[in-house]
């Protein structure tokens, strides 16, 4: 018994020292298994019947939707209410969260047709551009891509909002599912496809075009971190404009990097540079080099 108490004190005198803890004091964090169970009904709203077991008939829609809907309100404002309440300085009244975290759930909730119609952009993307593909049924059922970038979309939209730690609570459940880490911050356009989706990472505060499409293992990372937080707000990772084509393992760096519209990167280049419009960048094993696909007789070398 003596161990156990020993073991005990040691234990609280961390909880004392380091903190960490939840559900203390009245102070409650939004619950990752909330959050988590959230995300999935949200996806269930997005494409009816493709996370369901059973059949949906169309008499039924609209009640089914709407039981869901209610569910979905309730739960979400509730851990929306958890994250304001975290962001409040202490000692401020609380008397206003109630209505703010119901307001701000209302109007995500509200903007979900929106959603929907840019995922189906997605969806047309992932279907012209894979043609392993046999329908968009399938895309939407079993390609992890679909789900990541349906999860980045919903967190993105509450990351607009400021709701802190929920936004990436969903995109990190979605990254442990698809192997694809979108940050809830990028800005990513329509028309968005991740072949094969494992290994890709985007950056907070990357900014992507419509029509682009990246392979496996492609990074749109910060040159560095080394100044951490006082790089907070900042824009640290690349923009790549519309109609570019990323293959794998290519890494693309920097705030100021812009992948100029057209372009087509090869795979395994490292770029911390900007590149022009219509520009195809590769690598030969010993160089990389950019050259113009108005002339592809003429390769610049590409310094870094």
């Amino acid at each position: 018994m003596e161990t156990v108490t020993k073991l005990t004190n040691d234990l609280v005198a961390s909880y004392a020292q380091f903190g960490g803890i939840n559900h203390l004091d009245g102070k409650n964090l939004p619950s990752k298994r909330a959050i988590t169970a959230i995300t999935q009904d949200l996806l269930r709203l997005l494409f009816p019947g493709f996370f369901d077991e059973h059949l949906i008939h169309s008499s039924e829609v609209k009640v089914e939707t709407a039981a869901l809907l209610d569910a979905v309100l309730g739960k979400l404002e509730d851990e929306i209410r958890k994250s304001l309440e975290y962001q409040l300085p202490s000692g401020l009244m609380k008397k206003d969260v109630a209505a703010e975290a119901h307001k701000l759930t209302v109007e995500f909730l509200g903007g979900l047709p929106c959603i929907r119609e840019t995922l189906q952009t997605d969806v047309e993307a992932a279907f012209n551009g894979d043609p392993a593909a046999a329908s968009k049924e399938e895309v939407i059922v079993s390609y992890p891509f679909i789900e990541a970038i349906a999860v980045q979309r919903l967190a993105h939209e509450l990351y607009l909002k400021n709701v802190a730690l929920i936004p990436r609570i969903m995109s990190e459940w979605a990254h442990a599912r698809t192997g694809m880490d979108l940050h809830p911050g990028a800005r990513i356009g329509s028309h968005f496809f991740v072949d094969h989706c494992t290994g890709t990472v985007v950056g907070e505060t990357a900014i992507i075009g419509q029509h682009v499409k990246l392979y496996h293992g492609v990074t749109l990372g910060a040159k560095s971190t080394a100044a951490g937080q006082q790089l907070r707000g900042k824009k640290r990772h690349p923009t790549i404009e519309d109609r570019v084509t990323i293959y794998p393992g290519a890494t693309i760096l920097g705030g100021e990097t812009i992948i100029g519209a057209g372009s087509t990167i090869g795979g395994n280049v490292f770029i911390m540079d900007s590149v022009q419009p219509n520009s195809l960048v590769i690598y030969d094993g010993l160089d990389m080099r950019v050259l113009s696909k108005s002339d592809k007789s003429t390769a610049v070398d590409f310094q870094i």
